[in-house]
C-alpha cells in the first residue's frame, strides 16, 4: 500500500497520541531527568517514523527500527516512572495499550 504522507501512517498517529499523552502526565512531574528522558524518547518514535517515511526504501525500514528501539527504551522508563510514584495506574496502562 503506497502512502502519499507520514500523516496517513495509523502508526505516526498513535504515536504521536502516546508522546502527547507523556507529555500531559509528566506535566507536573519534579523530577527533570526521568521526565526529560520519557519526553526525548516519546517524540522520537513519530520523528523516526516521519522520517523514514519522506526517505523511503531501506532508510524507511532503518528508521523503523530506531523508533521501535526509541519505543523500547520509553516502555522501560514508563514501568520504572510507574514503580516510583512518577505516573498512576490508569496512564500506565493508557501508555502500555
Amino acid at each position: 500500500m503506497a502512502y502519499r504522507s507520514f500523516e496517513e501512517l495509523e502508526v505516526w498517529k498513535r504515536a504521536c497520541q502516546l508522546a502527547v499523552k507523556i507529555y500531559q502526565t509528566l506535566h507536573g512531574c519534579s523530577d527533570f531527568g526521568i521526565r526529560d528522558q520519557m519526553q526525548r524518547a516519546s517524540v522520537s518514535i513519530p520523528s523516526n517514523i516521519a522520517e523514514g517515511c519522506e526517505r523511503g526504501g531501506k532508510d524507511f525500514a532503518r528508521f523503523l527500527r530506531i523508533a521501535q528501539g526509541s519505543a523500547a527504551e520509553l516502555r522501560t522508563q514508563v514501568y520504572i516512572a510507574k514503580k516510583i510514584g512518577f505516573i498512576a495506574d490508569a496512564p500506565y496502562q493508557e501508555m502500555l495499550d
